[in-house]
């Protein structure tokens, strides 16, 4: 349809060139039907980039009422028509002349794709065309006069309304390719603006260019242009830019302009004859050199510089050269290295240091030219003075820090401490050679803020080390989480074996034998009812010799004491079935989660089991079990002979255990150990 649409618009159009009078087709006759064609093509492109939008439709619409506004204008001015074809050519061109600005407030709330998303938009369109309906009333009644001043009413009545919809639907922009869609119309807007403005600036001074309407007109090409442009994959974001430098470059000619508006016509009078070129070139001359001083600047201000510093900067620069480095990930040394070779430049100075803190106080860090390592210990009283201190001279330097002028006789010398919320990170020390120039207070102002980024840099930096030793740790302890889960694995195999083996070599092996006595039994119990009353009482003692041996190997799984009365009591048990005499200290300790006591009380077992191993003759042994510090505690001593750990010695598998069990709850173990003085082995798991 829109297609279609935009058929019918060119054909009326060319039929309109066609029917108008010679004497009527003038420039802005042609530039009219040029502005017809413009948009139908839109209408045409839009149609085929984008065949589901509305878009299409509006141009096709607009490029209609424009081809029959040149009909009817062509009609109504053709000396051979009848009245009936006059009559018809002026109720033409009234009704479509009054619907255009309907039309254009209509494109403007369907941007970017012709859609009227919100109700509230839908009827501000409404509302727009039955306004210029009731226009286009007013204009027929007033046949054959066309005054013009309802449209001019319509035309600026819609202005608000379609600029405060413009600008809510670019806020409620969501990607890229719609925000660019909506500015190309707006970059079209201010060009053609901009054009406009100038002509009729230069029109009001010069009295060119002529007619000025013509001007206007032939500007609102750029709109469909735009529309087209905004519908086209290949051009739709590569507007951004391009709207900067348009918005820009308009401003400038905007102020040119209305400067010499303002001294020529209010301050002086019209000008005239060769008056008026004499003034367009002056107009011209002065837009050149507005937009020639951007790229002009930066060399003047070079010049400048050396001219009055000499082959130095001024102390700004240091800052924002330091600014741009710190975007540029360089290691640290390198990035003070060059701070203090940039301060030397641009400072004029003799030396340029940079101190920063460490373990024993501040530490001389770089230094142009290089003066080697050096320290100064800081208490804690300095380091609040000189944190909490400005950029400070001499004198200030000989009372806190004296060692940084040892020697020096009235140096030429500012320090600028170097913090971040309130924390002293270390300072800057620039010096001018002797009877050189005392520093300004812009050299002041300068050290003061390169003090602050610095201290931010080295904020950062410590930052970044803490999070990378945070980040080791982390690594750590999760490859310790992984071998400690095979460890676990292999142990749980391990076990599991074992106790297979021990049902089948003990359990298993007395309960075949209970069978094979038992069928013996009643083999017998007839012929020898003696023998087998007899092998009855011995198989009653063999069953409870299988049934004690059941509980030992259950005892060894999970002890069934521990389970029904808790940690002192299993551990007073498993202490008597000890190597070593064993003491146990519980007393308080209530009830726990089933893992969190399997896993003391076993750790508490491997440790004695060690101890009865290593521990030597005579020693004995004692077991505490205590809750502090949000944790559950537990320690194994021995008096034995204990060991050297600095030696070396390689902790065994069972320490391996212990810790694999108390780690699996965030928990750790610690041996403490030295020849003669016995072994002590303590652990916690924290609570809650």
């Amino acid at each position: 349809i829109a297609v279609l649409g935009a058929l019918v618009a060119l054909a009326v159009a060319v039929l309109a060139a066609v029917l108008a009078d010679r004497v009527e087709l003038g420039p802005g006759r042609v530039l009219s039907v040029v502005l017809v064609g413009s948009w139908a093509l839109a209408a045409v492109f839009v149609s085929v980039h984008r065949p589901r939008e509305n878009l299409a439709a509006i141009n096709a619409l607009g490029a209609l009422l424009g081809s029959l506004v040149l009909l009817g204008a062509a009609l109504a001015g053709r000396n051979s028509s009848s009245a009936g074809l006059h009559d018809l050519g002026g109720v033409l061109r009234a009704i479509s002349v009054a619907l255009l600005p309907g039309v254009a407030l209509h494109l403007v709330l369907g941007l970017p794709d012709g859609e009227l998303r919100t109700r509230t938009r839908k009827s501000w369109t409404i509302a727009g065309y039955v306004a210029c309906l009731a226009g286009a009333g007013y204009l027929v009644s007033r046949q054959p006069a066309l005054p013009m001043w309802p449209v001019v009413v319509l035309s600026v009545a819609a202005v608000p309304v379609g600029l405060v919809g413009f600008v809510g639907r670019c806020r409620a922009a969501r990607t890229v390719q719609e925000r660019a869609r909506l500015q190309w119309p707006a970059w079209a807007a201010v060009v053609a603006a901009g054009i406009s403005g100038s002509a009729w600036v230069l029109h009001e001074l010069v009295s060119w260019p002529e007619p000025i309407r013509a001007v206007a007109l032939a500007t609102t090409v750029l709109i469909p242009l735009s529309l087209v442009l905004g519908a086209w994959e290949r051009t739709v974001v590569r507007v951004d830019r391009l709207l900067v430098h348009t918005i820009t470059l308009a401003g400038l000619a905007a102020m040119v302009g209305a400067c010499y508006l303002l001294i020529v016509l209010g301050l002086g009078h019209a000008p005239s004859g060769n008056e008026k070129t004499l003034l367009g070139l002056s107009m011209l001359a002065a837009l050149v050199a507005a937009l020639l001083w951007v790229p002009a600047r930066e060399r003047l201000a070079d010049l400048a510089t050396r001219r009055v510093y000499g082959e130095r900067h001024p102390p700004e620069e240091v800052l924002r050269t330091f600014g741009t480095r710190l975007t540029r990930a360089l290691p640290l040394d390198e990035l003070l290295l060059q701070l203090a070779e940039s301060l030397k430049a641009t400072m004029d100075l003799e030396v340029a240091e940079v101190w920063t803190r460490g373990p024993g106080g501040l530490e001389r860090a770089v230094s142009v030219p290089d003066r080697g390592p050096k320290a100064i210990p800081v208490g804690a009283e300095e380091e609040t003075v000189v944190a909490r201190a400005g950029v400070c001279g001499p004198a200030w330097v000989q009372v806190w820090l004296p060692a940084l002028i040892a020697g020096q006789v009235d140096p030429i010398l500012r320090v600028a401490p170097v913090t971040n919320s309130g924390e002293l990170l270390g300072m800057i020390v620039v010096r001018r050679s002797e009877g050189g120039v005392a520093f300004s207070e812009a050299d002041d102002q300068a050290l003061t803020e390169l003090a602050r980024q610095v201290g931010l840099a080295l904020h950062n930096v410590k930052l970044d080390s803490a999070l990378q030793e945070s980040l080791e740790s982390v690594r750590r302890q999760a490859d310790e989480l992984r071998a400690s889960r095979a460890r676990i694995v292999e142990a749980t195999d391990t076990e599991r074996r074992r106790i297979e083996r021990d049902l089948h070599d003990g359990a298993q092996q007395h309960l075949v034998a209970l069978a094979v006595s038992v069928r013996l039994a009643r083999t017998i119990a007839d012929t020898d009812p003696d023998a087998a009353k007899g092998m009855l009482d011995q198989l009653g003692l063999d069953l409870q010799e299988a049934v004690q041996e059941l509980r030992n190997l259950a005892h060894g799984i999970y002890p069934p004491l521990l389970m029904d009365r808790g940690l002192p009591d299993a551990l007073r048990a498993a202490a008597g079935r000890a190597a070593l005499p064993t003491s146990v200290a519980a007393d308080g300790i209530g009830r726990y989660p089933a893992p969190v006591e399997a896993a003391v009380y076993f750790c508490c077992l491997e440790a004695l089991q060690n101890a009865g191993k290593h521990a030597g003759d005579g020693a004995s042994a004692t077991v505490t079990v205590r809750e502090g510090e949000g944790a559950l505690q537990f320690e194994v001593a021995d008096t034995g002979a204990g060991f050297d750990l600095a030696s070396g010695v390689q902790l065994g598998h069972g320490f391996v255990n212990m810790s694999d069990r108390v780690g699996a709850f965030g928990g750790s173990v610690n041996v403490d150990s030295a020849p003669g003085a016995g072994t002590r082995i303590a652990g916690r798991i924290p609570l809650g």
